[in-house]
């Protein structure tokens, strides 16, 4: 079936001023999908006959694009998943952003992003809800797209949005940390990028050091960078830091960087006396502890220079 030039040109000019580099196959059944409906993209009016399209519309205009280079297929990705002509090369962070509507870049990631950390990861860090919860934004992200039109959508079997997975992209390997509660993040003015906000990537440090380059690693950022952003670190603990998390903080805040505070001494309350809390959680149990924080100072640099 020919497809008119001017649905063709139309759909290459709104591809054109999207902020992302890389379309999905749903985004792309949407656009042609309400080109049909409304008969026209963006400002641009149409002429076509149908006013409901059937999935050969989408068919043969997937392949007119990808026979003319409009699009191109990804390395290394799925087959559902498009590059955009005149799109600049990106990383692999923005890439999968503009795939996964519901993940930001998180951990090591977001570290070398907000310039904390002297590491160069050669891990994406990515955090996305559990599939279960993914399938559930899907839909809703789906009924707020095509509101009353959702369900002529879905039996014009029309691409649907689906959770992406892509084990490496642009060669950088992608490692999932799949949250229930998703964290703050913070949009990246025109890109296709959203990374957890400051405040949260200190949290994430004390939460799951092993995912921002171990503990020392965190210890050593904290020395160098937490009196900066030392308001954001105490409201993102105050607010979503859990009692370990606090007494972690509170003695890396205290001991290690110097830093004395009121909102500090009120994560006392946090403290368990008795318990077996670790400062390092993937290292051994170690006799040598913080009695004001009750913590098991695990660490060898720790136990060294107290020695």
């Amino acid at each position: 079936m020919q497809i008119k030039p001017s649905l063709l040109k139309a759909l290459a000019n709104e591809l054109a001023r999207l902020p992302q580099p890389v379309i999905t196959s749903y985004q792309l059944g949407r656009l042609i999908f309400d080109a049909y409906l409304t008969n026209s993209i963006g400002e641009e009016k149409l002429s076509l006959k149908k006013n409901i399209p059937e999935k050969t519309q989408y068919n043969n205009v997937l392949n007119s694009m990808l026979g003319t280079g409009v699009l191109s297929k990804v390395s290394g990705l799925p087959g559902n998943f498009f590059k955009i002509l005149g799109k600049p090369e990106v990383d692999a962070d923005e890439v999968i952003c503009s795939i996964d509507p519901f993940c930001y870049i998180s951990h090591l990631s977001a570290m070398e992003y907000h310039g904390i950390t002297d590491r160069l990861p050669r891990i994406v860090f990515v955090s996305t809800p559990p599939p279960s919860n993914w399938r559930g934004y899907a839909m809703e992200q789906m009924h707020k797209d095509l509101k009353e039109n959702l369900n002529i959508y879905i039996e014009q079997r029309f691409p649907l949005l689906t959770r992406p997975h892509p084990k490496k992209i642009s060669g950088k390997l992608v490692e999932y940390k799949n949250n229930s509660h998703m964290g703050a993040y913070k949009i990246v003015h025109g890109r296709s990028l959203r990374v957890s906000t400051i405040g949260r990537t200190f949290l994430d440090m004390l939460r799951e050091p092993e995912l921002c380059g171990g503990i020392q690693h965190v210890i050593d950022v904290y020395k160098e960078h937490s009196k900066q952003y030392l308001r954001l670190i105490l409201d993102e603990l105050d607010l979503h830091g859990k009692d370990i998390e606090k007494v972690r903080a509170g003695y890396i805040l205290e001991d290690q960087v110097g830093i004395s505070n009121p909102r500090i001494d009120a994560w006392q309350g946090s403290v368990q006396r008795g318990g077996s809390r670790k400062l390092d959680p993937n290292n051994e149990y170690s006799s040598f502890f913080s009695e004001r924080w009750a913590l098991s100072l695990n660490l060898p640099s720790v136990i060294s220079n107290a020695d």
